[in-house]
Protein backbone atom coordinates (compact mmCIF):
# COMPACT_ATOMS: atom_id res chain seq x y z
CA UNK A 1 0.00 0.00 0.00
CA UNK A 2 2.55 2.13 0.48
CA UNK A 3 5.71 1.96 -1.25
CA UNK A 4 8.61 0.66 0.55
CA UNK A 5 12.19 -0.24 0.04
CA UNK A 6 14.39 -3.03 1.97
CA UNK A 7 17.96 -3.00 2.14
CA UNK A 8 19.41 -6.10 3.62
CA UNK A 9 22.85 -6.95 4.18
CA UNK A 10 22.37 -9.88 1.68
CA UNK A 11 20.78 -9.39 -1.43
CA UNK A 12 17.22 -10.19 -1.50
CA UNK A 13 15.23 -10.98 -4.00
CA UNK A 14 14.27 -8.03 -6.57
CA UNK A 15 10.36 -7.23 -6.58
CA UNK A 16 9.11 -7.24 -9.96
CA UNK A 17 7.74 -4.05 -11.68
CA UNK A 18 4.58 -4.94 -11.91
CA UNK A 19 3.96 -5.92 -8.64
CA UNK A 20 5.70 -3.14 -7.19
CA UNK A 21 3.16 -0.75 -9.23
CA UNK A 22 0.56 -1.97 -7.17
CA UNK A 23 2.49 0.37 -3.92
CA UNK A 24 3.19 3.21 -6.20
CA UNK A 25 -0.58 4.97 -5.37
CA UNK A 26 0.91 5.77 -2.22
CA UNK A 27 4.27 8.09 -1.29
CA UNK A 28 5.45 10.53 1.07
CA UNK A 29 2.97 13.96 1.00
CA UNK A 30 4.89 17.22 0.66
CA UNK A 31 1.86 18.70 2.97
CA UNK A 32 -1.20 18.81 4.42
CA UNK A 33 -4.48 19.38 3.34
CA UNK A 34 -6.84 18.94 6.85
CA UNK A 35 -10.83 19.51 7.55
CA UNK A 36 -14.03 18.00 6.37
CA UNK A 37 -15.28 17.53 2.57
CA UNK A 38 -18.01 19.60 2.60
CA UNK A 39 -17.82 22.27 -0.09
CA UNK A 40 -17.88 21.63 -4.07
CA UNK A 41 -19.47 23.18 -6.72
CA UNK A 42 -23.63 23.07 -7.92
CA UNK A 43 -24.36 21.54 -11.03
CA UNK A 44 -26.88 21.18 -13.89
CA UNK A 45 -27.29 16.92 -13.97
CA UNK A 46 -29.25 17.32 -16.92
CA UNK A 47 -26.54 18.94 -18.74
CA UNK A 48 -23.01 17.04 -19.30
CA UNK A 49 -20.74 17.37 -16.39
CA UNK A 50 -17.11 18.30 -16.97
CA UNK A 51 -14.71 15.87 -15.10
CA UNK A 52 -10.99 16.47 -15.08
CA UNK A 53 -9.04 12.95 -14.91
CA UNK A 54 -5.08 13.82 -14.05
CA UNK A 55 -3.25 11.04 -15.15
CA UNK A 56 0.17 10.51 -15.54
CA UNK A 57 0.83 9.98 -18.97
CA UNK A 58 3.88 11.24 -20.04
CA UNK A 59 5.92 9.17 -17.21
CA UNK A 60 7.40 5.87 -19.18
CA UNK A 61 7.42 3.91 -15.66
CA UNK A 62 3.82 4.24 -15.40
CA UNK A 63 2.20 5.24 -18.82
CA UNK A 64 0.52 1.71 -18.91
CA UNK A 65 -1.14 2.70 -15.90
CA UNK A 66 -2.01 5.75 -16.95
CA UNK A 67 -3.76 4.20 -19.90
CA UNK A 68 -5.34 1.54 -17.71
CA UNK A 69 -6.88 4.62 -15.30
CA UNK A 70 -8.28 6.25 -18.53
CA UNK A 71 -9.69 3.33 -20.13
CA UNK A 72 -11.77 2.32 -16.69
CA UNK A 73 -13.09 5.50 -16.43
CA UNK A 74 -14.15 5.39 -20.41
CA UNK A 75 -15.58 2.26 -19.30
CA UNK A 76 -17.67 3.13 -17.05
CA UNK A 77 -18.97 5.96 -18.66
CA UNK A 78 -20.26 3.96 -21.08
CA UNK A 79 -21.88 1.62 -18.96
CA UNK A 80 -24.10 4.45 -16.78
CA UNK A 81 -27.32 5.79 -18.64
CA UNK A 82 -29.07 8.70 -17.65
CA UNK A 83 -26.20 11.00 -17.12
CA UNK A 84 -23.31 12.77 -19.69
CA UNK A 85 -20.08 12.75 -18.68
CA UNK A 86 -17.56 15.14 -20.38
CA UNK A 87 -14.00 13.54 -19.47
CA UNK A 88 -11.27 15.67 -20.29
CA UNK A 89 -7.44 14.47 -19.67
CA UNK A 90 -4.64 16.02 -18.66
CA UNK A 91 -1.16 14.56 -18.20
CA UNK A 92 1.09 15.52 -14.52
CA UNK A 93 3.95 13.45 -16.03
CA UNK A 94 4.40 11.93 -12.61
CA UNK A 95 4.89 15.23 -11.10
CA UNK A 96 3.77 16.73 -8.12
CA UNK A 97 4.06 20.59 -9.36
CA UNK A 98 2.60 19.93 -13.05
CA UNK A 99 0.17 17.70 -11.30
CA UNK A 100 -0.93 21.20 -9.62
CA UNK A 101 -0.49 23.32 -12.55
CA UNK A 102 -3.22 20.96 -14.34
CA UNK A 103 -5.43 20.94 -11.86
CA UNK A 104 -5.91 24.61 -11.62
CA UNK A 105 -6.12 24.46 -15.77
CA UNK A 106 -8.79 21.67 -15.30
CA UNK A 107 -10.93 24.06 -12.98
CA UNK A 108 -9.98 27.27 -15.19
CA UNK A 109 -11.21 25.17 -18.12
CA UNK A 110 -14.39 24.18 -16.46
CA UNK A 111 -13.82 20.98 -14.49
CA UNK A 112 -15.92 20.71 -11.79
CA UNK A 113 -14.69 17.48 -9.90
CA UNK A 114 -11.35 16.11 -10.57
CA UNK A 115 -10.35 12.70 -10.72
CA UNK A 116 -6.55 11.46 -9.61
CA UNK A 117 -3.75 11.82 -9.82
CA UNK A 118 -1.67 8.62 -9.20
CA UNK A 119 0.59 9.58 -6.20
CA UNK A 120 -0.04 10.72 -3.34
CA UNK A 121 2.22 13.94 -3.24
CA UNK A 122 0.50 14.97 -6.90
CA UNK A 123 -2.87 13.98 -5.32
CA UNK A 124 -2.18 16.56 -2.67
CA UNK A 125 -0.52 19.20 -4.51
CA UNK A 126 -3.72 19.12 -7.07
CA UNK A 127 -6.16 19.57 -4.18
CA UNK A 128 -4.16 21.99 -2.61
CA UNK A 129 -4.17 23.77 -5.90
CA UNK A 130 -7.93 23.90 -6.42
CA UNK A 131 -8.85 24.22 -2.84
CA UNK A 132 -9.66 28.26 -2.79
CA UNK A 133 -12.19 27.38 -5.46
CA UNK A 134 -13.92 24.43 -3.83
CA UNK A 135 -13.01 21.79 -6.17
CA UNK A 136 -13.27 18.18 -4.67
CA UNK A 137 -10.07 15.62 -5.51
CA UNK A 138 -10.72 11.94 -5.92
CA UNK A 139 -7.40 11.01 -5.63
CA UNK A 140 -5.93 7.51 -6.38
CA UNK A 141 -3.69 7.29 -3.78
CA UNK A 142 -4.35 4.99 -0.09
CA UNK A 143 -2.62 7.72 2.10
CA UNK A 144 -4.86 8.81 4.59
CA UNK A 145 -2.33 11.05 5.60
CA UNK A 146 -3.19 13.28 2.40
CA UNK A 147 -7.08 13.27 2.94
CA UNK A 148 -9.60 16.05 4.03
CA UNK A 149 -10.44 19.18 2.76
CA UNK A 150 -10.81 18.73 -0.68
CA UNK A 151 -9.34 15.74 -1.04
CA UNK A 152 -10.50 12.62 -0.83
CA UNK A 153 -8.43 9.15 -1.56
CA UNK A 154 -10.35 6.15 -3.86
CA UNK A 155 -7.05 3.94 -2.60
CA UNK A 156 -7.80 0.64 0.16
CA UNK A 157 -6.45 2.33 3.26
CA UNK A 158 -4.70 0.31 6.36
CA UNK A 159 -7.42 1.54 8.56
CA UNK A 160 -10.04 0.11 6.28
CA UNK A 161 -7.90 -3.75 6.35
CA UNK A 162 -6.85 -3.41 10.09
CA UNK A 163 -10.58 -2.27 10.90
CA UNK A 164 -12.29 -5.50 8.55
CA UNK A 165 -9.38 -8.11 10.23
CA UNK A 166 -10.09 -6.79 14.02
CA UNK A 167 -13.87 -7.09 13.73
CA UNK A 168 -13.59 -10.78 12.28
CA UNK A 169 -11.01 -11.60 15.21
CA UNK A 170 -13.28 -10.35 17.98
CA UNK A 171 -16.33 -12.59 16.12
CA UNK A 172 -14.10 -15.28 16.37
CA UNK A 173 -13.58 -15.57 20.15
CA UNK A 174 -9.78 -13.74 19.61
CA UNK A 175 -8.44 -11.33 22.66
CA UNK A 176 -5.27 -10.43 22.34
CA UNK A 177 -2.44 -9.84 19.76
CA UNK A 178 1.21 -9.16 19.17
CA UNK A 179 1.73 -6.75 16.21
CA UNK A 180 5.08 -6.79 14.24
CA UNK A 181 5.92 -3.57 12.09
CA UNK A 182 8.60 -2.08 10.32
CA UNK A 183 10.06 0.66 11.50
CA UNK A 184 9.33 3.39 9.15
CA UNK A 185 6.21 5.07 7.97
CA UNK A 186 4.33 2.63 6.30
CA UNK A 187 4.99 0.21 9.27
CA UNK A 188 4.29 2.77 12.00
CA UNK A 189 0.93 3.74 9.77
CA UNK A 190 -0.10 -0.04 9.69
CA UNK A 191 1.33 -0.48 13.45
CA UNK A 192 -1.42 2.18 14.19
CA UNK A 193 -4.23 1.12 12.32
CA UNK A 194 -4.46 -2.29 14.51
CA UNK A 195 -3.96 -0.53 17.47
CA UNK A 196 -6.79 1.49 16.56
CA UNK A 197 -8.57 -1.05 15.52
CA UNK A 198 -7.90 -3.37 18.55
CA UNK A 199 -9.41 -0.37 20.74
CA UNK A 200 -12.55 -0.39 18.80
CA UNK A 201 -13.34 -4.09 18.50
CA UNK A 202 -12.20 -4.16 22.40
CA UNK A 203 -8.86 -6.70 21.66
CA UNK A 204 -5.84 -6.26 24.05
CA UNK A 205 -2.33 -5.57 22.19
CA UNK A 206 0.32 -7.25 24.65
CA UNK A 207 2.81 -6.13 22.06
CA UNK A 208 4.33 -3.93 19.22
CA UNK A 209 7.57 -5.36 17.77
CA UNK A 210 9.54 -3.11 15.14
CA UNK A 211 12.33 -3.86 12.94
CA UNK A 212 14.69 -2.26 11.04
CA UNK A 213 14.96 -2.92 7.31
CA UNK A 214 17.28 -5.81 6.89
CA UNK A 215 17.80 -9.30 7.61
CA UNK A 216 19.58 -9.09 10.84
CA UNK A 217 16.09 -6.26 11.89
CA UNK A 218 13.37 -8.89 10.78
CA UNK A 219 15.14 -12.18 12.39
CA UNK A 220 15.66 -9.92 15.59
CA UNK A 221 12.23 -8.95 15.54
CA UNK A 222 10.79 -12.11 14.88
CA UNK A 223 12.51 -13.63 17.92
CA UNK A 224 11.42 -10.86 20.25
CA UNK A 225 7.86 -11.17 19.24
CA UNK A 226 7.76 -14.61 19.71
CA UNK A 227 8.61 -13.70 23.60
CA UNK A 228 5.74 -11.23 23.70
CA UNK A 229 3.31 -13.77 22.14
CA UNK A 230 4.12 -16.28 25.07
CA UNK A 231 4.50 -13.69 27.62
CA UNK A 232 1.35 -11.80 26.57
CA UNK A 233 -0.45 -15.15 26.23
CA UNK A 234 -1.70 -13.60 22.98
CA UNK A 235 -3.69 -15.72 20.04
CA UNK A 236 -3.18 -13.18 17.48
CA UNK A 237 -0.20 -11.95 15.52
CA UNK A 238 -0.83 -9.11 12.83
CA UNK A 239 2.12 -7.95 10.21
CA UNK A 240 2.01 -4.67 8.74
CA UNK A 241 4.21 -5.20 5.43
CA UNK A 242 3.40 -6.04 1.98
CA UNK A 243 3.48 -9.05 0.00
CA UNK A 244 5.56 -7.68 -2.41
CA UNK A 245 8.27 -6.43 0.46
CA UNK A 246 10.96 -8.88 1.23
CA UNK A 247 10.27 -9.01 4.87
CA UNK A 248 6.99 -10.58 4.15
CA UNK A 249 8.47 -14.29 3.36
CA UNK A 250 11.02 -13.76 6.33
CA UNK A 251 8.79 -13.26 8.79
CA UNK A 252 6.26 -16.08 7.53
CA UNK A 253 9.23 -18.34 8.33
CA UNK A 254 10.55 -17.04 11.19
CA UNK A 255 8.16 -16.64 13.46
CA UNK A 256 6.68 -20.04 13.50
CA UNK A 257 10.61 -20.80 13.70
CA UNK A 258 10.50 -19.14 16.63
CA UNK A 259 7.42 -20.81 18.04
CA UNK A 260 4.42 -19.24 16.86
CA UNK A 261 2.86 -21.69 16.03
CA UNK A 262 -0.07 -20.99 13.27
CA UNK A 263 -2.22 -24.33 14.60
CA UNK A 264 -2.51 -22.43 18.17
CA UNK A 265 -1.44 -18.30 17.15
CA UNK A 266 -3.68 -16.73 14.48
CA UNK A 267 -1.51 -14.52 12.01
CA UNK A 268 -3.02 -11.94 9.52
CA UNK A 269 -1.88 -9.32 7.56
CA UNK A 270 -2.05 -6.39 5.69
CA UNK A 271 -0.92 -7.86 2.62
CA UNK A 272 -2.91 -8.80 -0.25
CA UNK A 273 -1.35 -12.35 -0.38
CA UNK A 274 -3.49 -13.39 -2.89
CA UNK A 275 -0.80 -11.19 -5.55
CA UNK A 276 1.94 -13.75 -4.05
CA UNK A 277 0.44 -17.03 -4.34
CA UNK A 278 3.98 -18.38 -4.36
CA UNK A 279 4.06 -17.40 -0.06
CA UNK A 280 1.62 -19.59 0.20
CA UNK A 281 3.70 -23.03 1.13
CA UNK A 282 5.67 -20.89 3.14
CA UNK A 283 5.32 -21.96 7.00
CA UNK A 284 3.51 -18.90 8.67
CA UNK A 285 1.09 -18.44 5.52
CA UNK A 286 -1.19 -21.65 6.17
CA UNK A 287 -4.25 -20.38 8.00
CA UNK A 288 -3.29 -16.75 7.86
CA UNK A 289 -6.21 -14.13 7.60
CA UNK A 290 -5.77 -11.55 4.81
CA UNK A 291 -8.35 -9.10 3.00
CA UNK A 292 -9.66 -9.36 -0.57
CA UNK A 293 -12.45 -7.62 -2.38
CA UNK A 294 -15.70 -9.08 -3.85
CA UNK A 295 -14.38 -11.49 -5.97
CA UNK A 296 -17.30 -11.47 -8.04
CA UNK A 297 -17.91 -8.12 -8.65
CA UNK A 298 -13.80 -8.00 -9.17
CA UNK A 299 -13.81 -11.10 -11.53
CA UNK A 300 -16.87 -9.10 -14.12
CA UNK A 301 -14.95 -5.86 -14.18
CA UNK A 302 -12.17 -7.76 -15.55
CA UNK A 303 -13.91 -9.27 -18.20
CA UNK A 304 -15.95 -6.31 -19.20
CA UNK A 305 -12.31 -4.54 -19.27
CA UNK A 306 -10.65 -7.24 -21.67
CA UNK A 307 -13.95 -7.80 -23.80
CA UNK A 308 -13.73 -3.56 -24.30
CA UNK A 309 -9.83 -2.78 -25.11
CA UNK A 310 -8.30 -6.67 -25.45
CA UNK A 311 -6.01 -6.43 -22.19
CA UNK A 312 -6.01 -7.42 -18.68
CA UNK A 313 -7.20 -4.59 -16.13
CA UNK A 314 -4.09 -3.14 -14.15
CA UNK A 315 -4.97 -3.43 -10.78
CA UNK A 316 -5.67 -0.05 -9.99
CA UNK A 317 -7.65 0.66 -12.66
CA UNK A 318 -10.85 -0.13 -10.89
CA UNK A 319 -9.98 3.36 -8.71
CA UNK A 320 -10.88 5.10 -12.05
CA UNK A 321 -13.78 3.49 -12.69
CA UNK A 322 -14.95 3.78 -8.99
CA UNK A 323 -14.84 7.49 -9.41
CA UNK A 324 -16.70 8.27 -12.24
CA UNK A 325 -18.92 5.86 -11.01
CA UNK A 326 -19.56 7.60 -7.85
CA UNK A 327 -20.05 10.68 -9.33
CA UNK A 328 -22.50 9.10 -11.71
CA UNK A 329 -24.41 7.71 -9.20
CA UNK A 330 -25.52 10.82 -7.46
CA UNK A 331 -25.60 12.93 -10.74
CA UNK A 332 -28.49 10.58 -12.12
CA UNK A 333 -30.15 11.26 -8.97
CA UNK A 334 -30.66 14.72 -9.87
CA UNK A 335 -28.88 16.18 -7.26
CA UNK A 336 -27.41 19.63 -7.94
CA UNK A 337 -25.10 19.37 -5.36
CA UNK A 338 -24.07 15.50 -6.31
CA UNK A 339 -19.94 17.02 -6.40
CA UNK A 340 -20.68 18.53 -3.04
CA UNK A 341 -18.24 16.97 0.37
CA UNK A 342 -21.50 16.65 1.54
CA UNK A 343 -22.85 14.45 -1.53
CA UNK A 344 -19.72 12.70 -1.72
CA UNK A 345 -19.98 11.27 1.18
CA UNK A 346 -23.88 10.92 1.95
CA UNK A 347 -24.41 7.38 -0.33
CA UNK A 348 -22.50 3.87 -0.82
CA UNK A 349 -21.26 2.39 -3.77
CA UNK A 350 -20.94 -0.34 -5.72
CA UNK A 351 -17.58 -0.74 -7.41
CA UNK A 352 -15.03 -3.01 -8.91
CA UNK A 353 -14.35 -4.59 -5.92
CA UNK A 354 -17.81 -4.06 -3.94
CA UNK A 355 -19.42 -1.56 -1.96
CA UNK A 356 -17.34 1.45 -0.84
CA UNK A 357 -18.12 4.76 0.39
CA UNK A 358 -16.48 8.11 0.63
CA UNK A 359 -15.71 9.35 4.44
CA UNK A 360 -15.87 12.88 5.62
CA UNK A 361 -12.50 12.68 6.82
CA UNK A 362 -11.06 11.89 3.05
CA UNK A 363 -10.59 8.34 3.33
CA UNK A 364 -12.72 5.33 2.11
CA UNK A 365 -14.42 2.37 3.48
CA UNK A 366 -14.75 -0.38 1.35
CA UNK A 367 -16.23 -3.96 1.84
CA UNK A 368 -13.90 -6.75 2.12
CA UNK A 369 -13.20 -10.08 2.18
CA UNK A 370 -11.50 -12.42 4.98
CA UNK A 371 -9.95 -15.26 2.96
CA UNK A 372 -7.22 -17.32 3.92
CA UNK A 373 -4.60 -20.08 3.04
CA UNK A 374 -5.76 -24.03 2.98
CA UNK A 375 -3.75 -26.42 1.44
CA UNK A 376 -1.99 -23.80 -0.98
CA UNK A 377 -4.72 -22.08 -2.22
CA UNK A 378 -6.67 -19.04 -0.80
CA UNK A 379 -10.20 -19.86 0.19
CA UNK A 380 -13.23 -17.35 1.28
CA UNK A 381 -13.15 -17.35 4.90
CA UNK A 382 -15.97 -14.58 5.38
CA UNK A 383 -17.37 -13.23 2.36
CA UNK A 384 -17.21 -9.43 1.49
CA UNK A 385 -20.83 -7.52 2.95
CA UNK A 386 -23.34 -6.35 0.48
CA UNK A 387 -23.94 -2.87 2.09
CA UNK A 388 -22.08 -0.74 4.72
CA UNK A 389 -24.17 0.66 7.78
CA UNK A 390 -24.59 4.34 7.77
CA UNK A 391 -23.16 7.21 5.64
CA UNK A 392 -19.80 8.47 5.38
CA UNK A 393 -20.72 12.26 6.86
Amino acid sequence: MFAVSFRARKALRPIAVAAALLAIAACEPISLTTGAGGSGPRIDPAKPIQVALLIPQSDAEVAPVAQALENAARLAIQEREGVEIDLRIYDTAGVAATAAAQAQRAVDEGAKIILGPLRAEAVNAAGLAVADEGINVLGFSNNASIAGGNVFILGETFANVAGRLMSHAKKTGKSSAVIVYSDDVAGQVGKIAFEQAATVNGIRVVGSEGYALSVEGVSAAAQRASNAVKSGNADLVFLTPEAQNAATPMLLNQLPANGVDPSTVQYGTLARLDVRPDLYSVPGADGIWFTVPDATRQQAFAGRYASAYGASAHPLAGLAYDGVSAIAALAEQGRGDALTGKALTSASFTGTGGVFRLLSNGTNQRALAIATVKDNQMVILDPAPSSLSGTGF
